[in-house]
C-alpha cells in the first residue's frame, strides 16, 4: 500500500492519502466486508487494513474522481491536517478519524474513533470541533451521522480493541449498560480489570482474540490472570467470547449474557463471597446469525487494559 501511495504521489505531490489508507498509516482499524474479514479475522492491528484501493484528498478538485485502484476526493485539507508516516503524505490521525466518521457506517466509524480516542490520538473535543459548525466538516455530507457515532464513542472511551467496541454495541443496543474496563481486586491487592462488569449481579465478560495468544508465554499468563480473576470478591461468574463470536454470531452473546444474568438474579445473594464459574462461549462451526463486518484486527488491546 506505500509503495502504491508513493507512486501516486510522485506524479501527483499535493495529493495526500486520506481515509481508509490514511487509516492503514496510522493503525487505526477499519471495517471491512465479512466475505474478507471471515479470512482476516484473526490478523494483527493494522495489517493490510485496506487492500486494493488508494484513497487521497486533492484540495483542488470538486468531487471524486475514480480510477482503477485510486480513489480521488475534492475536500478542502489545511496544511495543519496532513503529516508525514513512512515517507508519505497522509492526513493527520485526527483528521483521519473525522473523514472515516463521515464515510463509514455507523459501526465501523465507532470502531475506529474508539481506537484514536483510546490511544490518545486525538480527542474527543477536537473530533467534536472538526464536525461542529465553525469545523473544517461543517456542512459535508453525513456531518451530522458523524457527530452521531463520536457521541456513541465518546460514551465508553475506554475500548481495548474492535471487538470490545462491537461488543460494548451490541450490549447497549439490548439495553445492557456494563462497567467496561473494570477494576476488581485480588487478594493480594492488585486490580485486575476485566473488559465488561456487571457490579451488582457479578458477572465479568471477557472478550478474546486469537492473537492474544500467539504465544506460549502469553497463554501462560492469559491462563495466570484467569485464576487470579476467579479469586476476586464482587465476582460470580465469568464469561468469555471469541472475537468471532462478537462479530459473527452477536445474538448468541446476548442470549448467553441475558441468561447468566436471570440466573444471578435468580439465586441472589452476596457478590462478594460467591465462587466464580466461567463459560466459554463458542461453537464448533460458525453461525453468521446476526453477523456484521469484522476488523483487520479484533483480539488486539494496548497493555494498559490487560496486565
Amino acid at each position: 500500500m506505500r509503495l502504491r501511495l508513493l507512486a501516486v504521489q510522485l506524479r501527483h505531490p499535493g495529493w495526500v492519502g486520506s481515509h481508509r489508507t490514511a487509516a492503514a498509516a496510522h493503525g487505526i482499524p477499519v471495517l471491512r466486508s465479512p466475505a474478507i474479514e471471515a479470512k482476516a479475522v484473526e490478523r494483527a492491528e493494522g495489517e493490510e487494513a485496506v487492500e486494493g484501493v488508494v484513497e487521497l484528498i486533492d484540495p483542488d478538485r470538486k468531487g471524486q474522481a475514480r480510477t482503477p485502484g485510486v480513489v480521488v476526493h475534492g475536500l478542502r485539507l489545511a496544511e495543519h491536517e496532513v503529516t508525514v508516516v513512512d515517507g508519505v503524505r497522509v492526513t493527520t490521525a485526527l483528521r483521519t478519524v473525522c473523514d472515516l466518521l463521515m464515510a463509514l457506517p455507523t459501526h465501523a466509524a465507532v470502531v475506529a474513533a474508539d481506537h484514536v480516542l483510546a490511544r490518545g490520538l486525538a480527542t474527543g473535543q477536537q473530533i467534536a470541533a472538526f464536525l461542529g459548525p465553525e469545523g473544517t466538516g461543517a456542512g459535508r455530507r453525513n456531518c451530522r451521522a458523524a457527530r452521531m457515532a463520536l457521541a456513541l464513542a465518546l460514551t465508553d472511551p475506554a475500548a481495548g480493541s474492535p471487538a470490545e467496541t462491537m461488543a460494548r454495541l451490541h450490549l447497549h443496543s439490548a439495553g445492557l449498560y456494563p462497567e467496561s474496563q473494570a477494576p476488581v481486586p485480588t487478594d493480594n491487592g492488585r486490580l485486575l480489570r476485566v473488559d465488561f462488569l456487571f457490579r451488582k449481579e457479578g458477572l465479568a465478560l471477557e472478550v478474546e482474540g486469537y492473537t492474544w495468544h500467539g504465544s506460549r508465554a502469553a497463554h501462560q499468563n492469559d491462563i495466570l490472570r484467569f485464576n487470579e480473576l476467579t479469586a476476586c470478591s464482587g465476582v460470580r461468574r465469568v464469561l468469555r467470547f471469541s472475537s468471532a463470536d462478537v462479530f459473527f454470531r452477536p445474538r448468541l452473546v446476548l442470549r448467553t449474557v441475558e441468561a447468566a444474568l436471570a440466573a444471578l438474579r435468580e439465586e441472589g445473594g452476596d457478590t462478594t463471597d460467591s465462587p466464580i464459574v466461567s463459560a466459554d462461549v463458542h461453537r464448533t462451526i460458525p453461525s453468521h446469525e446476526g453477523a456484521i463486518p469484522c476488523p483487520s484486527s479484533t483480539g488486539s488491546r494496548p497493555p494498559t487494559t490487560r496486565r
